[in-house]
């Protein structure tokens, strides 16, 4: 039987091969054995991949957003003796999207992200919420794949050292609007790309951050995450003020 094909692309070593890359970037990244590289590979598809038909991150971001709380939340509740109101805030700003995209960057999971080239060519493969979204699904596919004592820890090892009292992280512009979003019911901030100038070797991204109610604020910088943290912080000035 003769082999699928895709443009002169064997599928199936292509396939292998993307399976053995990701199975030692699991053992010695993430500390974690994988018995079915498949959950990782989908947990690392983006959905404007070809092959996405076959699953992407999105269902496993479900389930991994669910599991990183309980255990954010386990682990907080035992290393700080503080009121709900603090472990709250401590929680939102570990468990979203600022702090998961901080830890994908500490993988160096851009890279591994299946996706087309021109998602790609736009900067998604570092973007803060598809990094989020991709470190909330590998989570789940190790919950998955390893049951809760793995998952268990992979977040204690992964996001742990996020969680000293004294970590600069909480004071990120982004999560400390998201937090005084969340606190007042807003919803979460959004962020949209309104203009990227330049050429492809020095970009200029100009992002809009908005919280509902409020009017919306601009930054600019060098890459999209760069804008963002400018557009929050023009916010949260404006709010202070």
């Amino acid at each position: 039987m003769a082999r699928k094909t895709i443009s002169g692309i064997d599928v199936a070593a292509a396939l292998a091969t993307r399976h053995a890359r990701l199975d030692t970037w699991a053992r010695e990244v993430l500390g974690h054995a994988f018995a079915d590289l498949a959950l990782l590979d989908r947990a690392l598809t983006h959905g404007s991949a070809s092959r996405a038909t076959a699953g992407s991150y999105q269902r496993l971001e479900f389930l991994g957003d669910r599991v990183l709380g309980c255990v954010v939340a386990s682990l907080l509740y035992g290393r700080h003796d503080e009121p709900e109101g603090r472990l709250t805030a401590r929680l939102h700003a570990m468990v979203e999207g600022p702090a998961n995209a901080r830890v994908a960057r500490g993988w160096n999971a851009g890279p591994l992200i299946a996706m087309e080239p021109v998602s790609r060519g736009k900067g998604l493969a570092d973007n803060d919420n598809v990094l989020g979204d991709v470190a909330e699904a590998i989570v789940a596919a190790v919950f998955i794949d390893g049951g809760w004592t793995a998952a268990q820890a992979l977040v204690t090892r992964h996001w742990g050292p996020l969680m000293a009292a004294d970590q600069p992280f909480l004071n990120d512009p982004k999560s400390s609007l998201q937090q005084w979003a969340l606190k007042r019911r807003l919803g979460m901030p959004e962020y949209l790309v309104i203009s990227r100038d330049g050429p492809d070797h020095a970009p200029m991204f100009t992002v809009e951050a908005t919280v509902r109610g409020l009017p919306a604020t601009t930054g600019s910088g060098r890459s999209r995450q760069e804008a963002e943290k400018a557009a929050a912080t023009a916010l949260l000035a404006r709010l202070e003020s």
